[in-house]
């Protein structure tokens, strides 16, 4: 089983399996709208210029997430 990291460390390009979200409650219900949820994949695509938002494939849209919101989203590496 590959090791477990924050959303925000996961590389450009890697699927990754979400494991958990941390966030506080309003937070979560924005992720969760979303679709981000565990079990559900995510794809990093880009980051902005000044590399805070990036931008993330999920269910076949494209959503941006900021990188401190992204850091309470645990993900596995595919």
């Amino acid at each position: 089983m590959k090791e477990k990291c924050s959303l925000d460390k996961l590389p450009l390009g890697v699927t990754g399996i979400v494991y958990r979200v941390n966030c506080n409650e309003n937070i979560k219900n924005r992720i969760f709208d979303f679709g981000i949820m565990e079990n559900s994949s995510v794809i990093p695509l880009f980051t902005s210029p000044f590399g805070d938002p990036s931008a993330y494939l999920v269910k076949n849209a494209v959503v941006a997430l900021r990188n401190n919101d992204c850091k309470d989203i645990i993900v596995t590496p595919e």
